[in-house]
């Protein structure tokens, strides 16, 4: 992975340019049909959803993160934190369509999201733990509890 540049485009938030991709969090630009259909078709996380429970999740989201070819604009990558902003964050929805993926992108959008630590970060995952220790998640200490998602009936 190599990150050629991080620019600050005022209101529209942040792009980081990675190989022949970049990053930015502008909400706007996501690519809400990407999203759903990696969510509700590849992703076993995120099958459960209905569309209006990721549209609802993507406006409710504290900053969103695409992945876009640089040439074409192709959206090819996603993620989203739910934070207070100063000391709580969760991170999720964490993707990488096939074409994209060997790239760097999946560190990259891991990076920029937690960025420089300051917020105390929680995620689930079922597969990714090897990706996610390097930016030093690891399993709860002693001051975690987790209220486990409930079934309706």
């Amino acid at each position: 992975m190599r990150v050629l540049t991080g620019l600050r485009d005022g209101a529209a938030g942040r792009r980081v340019a990675v190989g022949e991709y970049e990053l930015d969090d502008d909400p706007a630009r996501v690519d809400r049909d990407v999203v759903w259909e990696f969510l509700s078709t590849e992703a076993y996380w995120g099958r459960s959803r209905s569309r209006a429970d990721v549209e609802t999740q993507i406006d409710a989201a504290w900053r969103v993160l695409g992945a876009y070819r640089r040439d074409t604009g192709e959206m090819v990558g996603f993620a989203r934190a739910v934070s207070d902003g100063v000391s709580v964050g969760y991170l999720a929805d964490v993707f990488v369509l096939p074409s994209a993926r060997g790239a760097g992108l999946g560190k990259a959008v891991v990076a920029e999201l937690v960025g420089d630590g300051r917020i105390r970060w929680i995620l689930f995952t079922d597969d990714a733990h090897d990706l996610y220790r390097r930016y030093g998640f690891g399993p709860p200490d002693g001051t975690c509890l987790v209220l486990s998602r409930r079934e309706t009936v």
